[in-house]
């Protein structure tokens, strides 16, 4: 029985990525992924896990030292990024404990060896820019998934622990049509101040975060719960997208400290508008040309916030349910024969470097891991379901790994 229905699903994925190379699509016909039999998903995780580790270890560079991966099939050197992320979704399945500590080590050190003097880390393929902040978090986040915090002070905050910089700061970020892109700036800040707080005991780190958490409150609009300055058009499905995705930046800060988010049945009721026919959510952020074919970072943005809303407050928790189940099927389409995971179906997809690039179709590991944190937290939100079996690990450390409880409304 249970093969059989193994292979009824293997059969639905394979008319589902048919549909997407058909002339369909180029008529926006978008595939609707429909379930009437709830059994077709997977009895167990363990299929999806051991094709999923399997790539990643196909993505590690043998020999000295250990932690060293590729993003893709289509790259061929190590990247920072890439080894966070293998160790993130290790630590998820609960697969770390299988290295040896000389392993663990080597990991360890390869990871802290990017660490500069004012505590950003640093990979010298991606080079310079803002990604070197959001980099960073990401690589304690690793850390803490091997056990140890990073070596060094992030003495690169320091600056900002003064009142009227940072508020100069904050008012300079773009708050209207672009704060999407704003959030992530925010966010990567914010989170370097979290976890200086938290694991270098930097006292002077907490009232900073106080400052932006209350900043980004009064922000918030009152008739909506999302950030814009009004700028956005919520009646149209990319623009809500969009706003959901920079609200998803912000919301994590609050919940990491165990706080709840500002107008949360707003958020709610936001959130589930952004579902999509095929069961994802977003329309067209990273895929203009087939919209529905939501990305990892369209679905996590709304699938995360969902799931905690519905265990902190009873506000629309049939509805999120409803909606959860739904998505559950559509993130499953997203896992190549390989056991990788694609960022888009229908396209490439470049994470801003071509040493971090995937073809039309090809996984790659920020998707790998994104896509399985999504499928994690749609564990926590159906317990019932073959996810919500699944022990999954987290860590309390800041960014969006973590898992914790937040303060009932």
């Amino acid at each position: 029985m249970n093969a059989l229905r193994n292979e009824r699903l293997r059969m639905n994925r394979r008319r589902f990525l048919q549909l997407i190379g058909s002339g369909s699509m180029a008529t926006a016909a978008f595939p609707i992924l429909s379930w009437s039999d709830p059994v077709e998903l997977e009895d167990s995780i363990e299929p999806i896990r051991a094709k999923t580790l399997s790539y990643i270890a196909s993505m590690r560079l043998t020999g000295d030292p250990y932690g060293r991966f590729r993003y893709s099939t289509n790259t061929t050197k190590p990247t920072l990024y890439s080894s966070t992320y293998a160790a993130m979704t290790r630590h998820l399945y609960n697969d770390l404990h299988s290295l040896s500590d000389r392993q663990r080590q080597e990991w360890i050190d390869y990871l802290q060896s990017h660490q500069g003097e004012d505590g950003l880390f640093r990979d010298p393929v991606i080079g310079r820019g803002q990604a070197i902040e959001h980099l960073s978090w990401h690589v304690t986040t690793a850390l803490h998934c091997l056990g140890v915090n990073a070596q060094k002070p992030l003495t690169w905050i320091d600056k900002y622990k003064n009142k009227k910089v940072l508020k100069s700061w904050l008012d300079a970020r773009r708050w209207g049509y672009k704060v999407d892109y704003a959030s992530n700036i925010v966010q990567n800040l914010c989170v370097a101040l979290q976890y200086a707080r938290d694991f270098h005991n930097d006292g002077d780190a907490t009232e900073p975060v106080n400052q932006i958490l209350d900043y980004l409150a009064n922000r918030a609009d009152p008739k909506t719960g999302l950030w814009g300055n009004g700028e956005f058009d919520l009646d149209k499905e990319i623009d809500r997208s969009r706003a959901i995705q920079a609200a998803y930046h912000f919301w994590l800060l609050w919940i990491y400290d165990g706080k709840i988010i500002p107008y949360p049945e707003l958020a709610a009721d936001q959130t589930l508008k952004t579902q999509n026919k095929n069961g994802g959510y977003g329309c067209g952020v990273h895929n203009r040309k087939y919209p529905y074919l939501s990305s990892a970072c369209e679905d996590i943005d709304s699938i995360d916030p969902l799931v905690r809303l519905m265990l902190a407050t009873d506000y629309r928790r049939d509805d999120i349910v409803k909606s959860l189940k739904r998505a559950l099927p559509w993130v499953l389409t997203n896992q190549t024969d390989s056991g990788s995971w694609v960022f888009k179906r229908g396209l490439d997809f470049k994470y801003g470097h071509s040493e971090m690039y995937a073809g039309e179709d090809v996984g790659g590991m920020f998707p790998t891991w994104f896509r399985t944190l999504s499928l994690a937290y749609l564990g926590k939100g159906l317990p019932d379901s073959f996810a919500g079996r699944y022990d999954w690990q987290f860590v309390k450390s800041p960014g969006s790994h973590f898992w914790c409880d937040v303060k009932t409304v």
